[in-house]
């Protein structure tokens, strides 16, 4: 496949390397330019480019994985000219403490993180890769059927995108799990059970399962504190987004 990744963190450096080790091609891009990506394309493969080629590139899939309060500052056009049918992946957390600071859509629970970023992209968007650190991702997955595979949350509104995703998710060697629709990807967010985790596919169906599909308000709080904590064990452990 031609694969986009807009965002050449943590997280689009491990899929960078992980996609182009399995034989697609990979775009990828920063907010600094292509000439800064050098280093990285010898190291994963992946051709540096400016992120409206990654948009225009990527045309069977497209990855965003930049710090969600850097959202608001993509193109306004950047997907315009992209087919319908190509999924948009979204791999966004909202770090109030560690990055992005107070974002109040997210602050009431009315939205998810992702529901927040297909807001902005106006386009639908399939959740996944949030919920597992980039040094684990950047690993080999295991074949499928093999004790203690990791399983991965994916969630979004549009079908055919999430299959297409899905399939991409066991190639990398994970299994994917079906999370629902893009309001419900808050049970994969921070400060809940599935959050980097590593879970099997059995516990992670029983976590999706035990925490529901509507957030509570209860719910809501309760994840805002553990995120809090987990932000702060970060901070202390140096863990870098």
């Amino acid at each position: 496949m031609n694969i986009g990744i807009i965002g050449a963190g943590h997280i689009g450096s491990a899929l960078a390397g992980r996609l182009t080790g399995l034989g697609h091609q990979v775009y990828i891009a920063n907010s600094r330019g292509p000439e800064t990506l050098q280093d990285l394309a010898r190291k994963t493969g992946a051709t540096p480019v400016t992120t409206q080629e990654a948009a225009q590139r990527g045309t069977d899939l497209i990855v965003v994985t930049i710090p969600l309060k850097n959202i608001p500052d993509l193109p306004k056009d950047l997907l315009a000219s992209v087919p319908a049918e190509v999924p948009i992946i979204d791999t966004s957390n909202y770090y109030p403490l560690l990055r992005d600071g107070q974002l109040p859509e997210l602050e009431t629970g009315d939205l998810t993180e992702s529901g927040w970023v297909q807001q902005h992209l106006g386009r639908p968007v399939v959740k996944v890769f949030n919920n597992i650190l980039a040094d684990h991702l950047a690993q080999p997955g295991k074949p499928a059927g093999t004790p203690g595979r990791v399983a991965l949350p994916v969630a979004s509104d549009d079908a055919a995108a999430k299959q297409k995703v899905m399939q991409l998710v066991e190639e990398l060697g994970y299994d994917a799990i079906d999370a629902g629709s893009l309001r419900e990807s808050w049970r994969q967010q921070p400060g809940g059970p599935i959050y980097c985790n590593d879970l099997p596919a059995d516990k992670l169906r029983e976590q999706l399962t035990s925490l529901g599909t509507e957030r509570t308000p209860e719910q809501h709080a309760e994840f805002l504190a553990n995120q809090a904590q987990q932000e702060q064990a970060m901070a202390a452990q140096g863990i870098k987004l």
